[in-house]
This record gives structure tokens, sequence and C-alpha cells, in this order.
């Protein structure tokens, strides 16, 4: 008769703040087809994770386990698998939205999800990685094909998906201007911003002309705002992806497009990330590290929208 194996995870009972989070008990998932099983070593912290904590979005009501983001090593592979064997040091993302579950101590996912763990960086910071830059790669990349010489103006530059989308672009030889506070400046300028705007002292709607692409982080006036520093044919792409109808209709009327994009799994782009991470090309920052016990602190700590780079969970 088998035993059922179980583990440390956070989870929660009921919508709301930080303080429904709570460390439990719960079954070790084992494997699907194509699947690998993954001891967690490091797990990122994201807005959409209290996004859901306190309303559900995408997951409906709890019980569940949050989290995307996901660096560690295999520890069990499901018929079918190819990339990876037990033992190999991995990160990915995890299917969003429904194939959440990384703030435990394991996990599991499609192998295709995961690439190898380069191996200059560590768990914790290679737990900052997946999420936001998939994030800014599937926008600036995939979606506007971001090319040498081009403009682009990225919003909350200082941000998770922000300080990555600004390293990405640089990469691909992009022209950067980043929205930020005064205080974070030397931070982006650091990572190779080249214009840092002060959104708190200065409209960047009045101080910004023929930009190719902007990526919005943030959703609101931000949008519609900055269509109007696009350059003919310019492109916003937005990862809030809803509410986009009547901005189509502007942007239609100003000459420029509007996207509206929501990250995927994807082994290429994880693949062209975890390339640029190891060849030093990017490199995620984080703000702060917390015990998976401590996930409750890291939701109140993000959620002051202050914190500059990543937020991760440590598992023991």
């Amino acid at each position: 008769m088998s035993t059922t194996v179980m583990m440390r995870a956070i989870s929660q009972d009921v919508l709301g703040g930080p303080e429904v989070l709570k460390e439990v008990q719960v079954p070790r998932p084992q494997p699907a087809l194509n699947e690998v099983l993954v001891r967690v070593r490091a797990a990122g912290v994201n807005p959409t994770d209290w996004k859901h904590r306190a309303s559900g979005l995408f997951l409906g009501q709890p019980p569940f386990v949050l989290g995307w983001d996901v660096s560690g090593v295999v520890d069990e592979v499901g018929a079918g698998v190819t990339l990876f064997k037990p033992g190999d040091e991995v990160f990915g993302m995890l299917p969003y939205p429904h194939g959440v579950g990384a703030h435990a101590e394991y996990a599991t996912g499609p192998s295709r999800a995961f690439a190898r763990k380069p191996p200059g960086i560590d768990h914790v910071h290679a737990a900052a990685v997946p999420l936001a830059a998939l994030t800014a790669y599937q926008a600036l990349v995939d979606t506007a094909g971001l090319h040498a010489g081009q403009r682009v103006l990225i919003h909350a530059a200082a941000g998770g998906v922000g300080h990555l989308a600004v390293q990405i672009a640089k990469a691909r030889g992009a022209y950067v201007i980043g929205t930020a506070s005064a205080g974070k400046r030397e931070f982006l300028r650091d990572l190779g911003t080249d214009e840092v705007i002060d959104y708190q002292t200065v409209d960047f709607a009045e101080a910004v002309r023929d930009v190719d692409v902007v990526l919005d982080t943030l959703g609101g006036d931000h949008r519609a705002r900055s269509l109007r520093v696009l350059r003919r044919r310019g492109l916003l792409v937005s990862i809030l992806p809803y509410g986009l109808g009547d901005l189509a209709e502007e942007a239609d009327r100003l000459g420029v497009r509007a996207k509206g994009l929501l990250v995927e799994a994807d082994h290429a782009s994880m693949k062209a990330v975890a390339d640029l991470v190891e060849e030093g090309r990017l490199r995620p920052v984080v703000a702060e590290t917390f015990p998976l016990a401590d996930a409750a602190k890291a939701h109140e700590r993000g959620e002051t929208g202050r914190t500059a780079g990543k937020l991760v969970l440590v598992v023991d």
C-alpha cells in the first residue's frame, strides 16, 4: 500500500489580504505525461500573485497554491520527457494562468516550460527571471519585433517586468526611455537606460516624441496618453490585455497600433532568455528574499509598489 508523500506549500482558503496566506501540508504532486517534478529551491513573487490572492482573477475561488516562477532541481520526469533528467538544474514559468503552484517545496509542469539554469546565477536570481522576462521578451521581441535603432518607452522601468525589459531592449540595440521615480534614476542608468523620466515631476506625454514601441505595464490612462508619443505606425503593447476596445479605436484614429499581451509558457522564448542571462546581457535584480513561510510578508512588501527588481521566496 502506497504512502502519500506530503510537502510544505503556501495556500489560502479565502480571498483577501496577505494574512490569508498560510503554510500547509499538501500531497506532493506527481509528474504526468511530458511533465517534470521540480524540487523548488526558489520561487519568484509577482504582482499577479497578489492580484490572484485578493480577487481570484483567472483562478476563481480558493483553495489554491500561488506562484508561477520556479528555479530548482528536476526530481522526477514523466513519460515522454527527453529534455531533462533527474538532477538537472532548471528554471521556468509554470503555464499561466492555470499551471500555478510554485510556492511550495515541489512543483510540476510541462518539461518545455523550463530551460537549463545558467550556471553563472544561483537559484534565487534564476527564480526572479521567468514570468517577468518572458513577458518583456514576448512583448518587445515576439510582438513588437524591436530592432536596433528603434526608440522604446518602458513604463515602470524599475519594476519586475520593467527592469528586465530595459535590458532586453538594450540587447536588441534599441534606444531606451524609462519612467520611474527620481530615486531609481541611477538604478536604471546602471541597467543601460538612455533616458529616465521622473513621472512624479514630468509628464511623459509632453516630454517624449517619435517612439517606435511603448511597453505599458501600468494600464489606466497611461495607455491612451502613450498613444500620442508614438510615431506613425508605432506600436503600444500592454501587458494588461483587457479593455483595449476604445484604445484600439483611438490608435487607429491616430495612425498607430495597440495590442494586449498575456504571457505564455514557451520553450523557445525561455531558452532565448536563458541565453541572454548566460551571456551577461540580462541581469535579474533581486530586491529582497523571504523564507517560504513568510510569503505573506513578501506580498505586503510587493503591494507597496516601491521595490526595484524582484521579490523571491527561498525554499530550504
